[in-house]
């Protein structure tokens, strides 16, 4: 256990300078990238008082490591700064707006790309021929996938022709959903809101199958592997020669020890969709920090995309520390 505890406390350390490594990127890529924040909010028609007035007031008359200095200072201070645009609001409440539909989103793909790869990769490995020739062709297809181009065709099917789904948006305007958490489905629940949590869902339902299909190609690929190898081990025919049934076998006994390497594919999917849903977002208009880091590049507003990259690189070390530590807590052979 307190090699565990060495162990967390290293992982914490070592992710502090890769957050600034980040951080100090973005700064400079944001700096050297041509336009003008000033301009992009004043117009092109303001006097140059009024430019030079605004460019005070955000800083950006400073020298660049002035600028660098202060807003490394403001992190430390958990202050992610002031977005440069509608109503110098603070970033961090602006982040906290949109993060809960990431979230939603984010964890919907993920349990329907864990469903689909666990469920095909299982299939795979017990059957031969057709079946196995078949599902590795979906694992390498659905990876390959464009997440626009899946999403606009789910669009087109069920949203336009069968007229089943909306294709864009998070609930209906004519629905209201009392926010707690910011999570509309839990909300519902949590609300008793019966004609909130169906709108929610069919609102989710088109964003989170084309974003789990395209992450299950990966899944099943894995657990096919990690199946046939624990399936060739001599504890499984022992286990055949007690007489024991196959389903039993298969998912108590075979899928528990092969669940090592996938639960750490989880752990860094699951990562990656809260910092990459940007192409499903803007592709179903889901109003989350995907649209809303692509909005504010669009505008060069530095604190805000500053503040959301650092807030991502945050977010992915705890979710990868945290996986790390349900890895060694599930295999007592690691030793740290």
């Amino acid at each position: 256990m307190a090699s565990l505890k060495v162990y967390i406390v290293s992982r914490l350390i070592l992710s502090i300078p890769m957050i600034f490594i980040l951080l100090t990127v973005v700064f400079v890529i944001l700096r050297i990238l041509p336009g003008d924040p000033v301009l992009a909010i004043v117009g092109m028609k303001a006097s140059e008082e009024q430019i030079e007035k605004l460019r005070e007031q955000l800083g950006l008359n400073k020298p660049l490591w002035a600028q660098y200095i202060d807003y490394v200072a403001g992190i430390l201070r958990l202050n992610f700064g002031r977005s440069m645009i509608w109503g110098r609001r603070p970033v961090l409440r602006e982040i906290m707006d949109r993060f809960p539909a990431t979230l939603e989103l984010s964890v919907s793909a993920f349990i329907v790309s864990v469903f689909i790869g666990l469920a095909t990769g299982i299939a795979s490995s017990v059957k031969s021929g057709k079946v196995d020739v078949t599902l590795r062709i979906f694992s390498i297809v659905a990876y390959s996938l464009f997440i626009p181009l899946l999403g606009m065709l789910l669009q087109l099917i069920f949203g336009v022709y069968l007229r089943w789904l909306p294709v864009a948006g998070r609930k209906s305007p004519l629905v209201d959903i009392q926010t707690i958490t910011g999570l509309y489905v839990l909300d519902s629940i949590l609300t008793l809101n019966f004609r909130g949590l169906v709108t929610s869902i069919r609102y989710l339902i088109l964003p989170s199958i084309t974003l789990g299909i395209v992450l299950s190609g990966v899944y099943t690929r894995l657990v096919r592997s990690s199946m046939l190898d624990v399936l060739s081990r001599d504890f499984i025919r022992a286990l055949k020669a007690r007489g024991i049934p196959e389903t039993k076998i298969l998912l108590e006994h075979a899928l528990k020890n092969a669940f090592i390497p996938i639960l750490t594919m989880m752990g860094l999917q699951f990562a990656i969709l809260l910092a990459g849903a940007v192409l499903t977002e803007t592709t179903f208009s889901w109003p989350g920090m995907g649209t809303f880091l692509m909005e504010r590049i669009e505008y060069r507003d530095y604190t805000t995309v500053q503040g959301t990259i650092v807030f991502y690189a945050i977010l992915v070390s705890f979710v990868s520390l945290a996986v790390d530590i349900v890895y060694a807590l599930i295999d007592p052979r690691i030793r740290y």
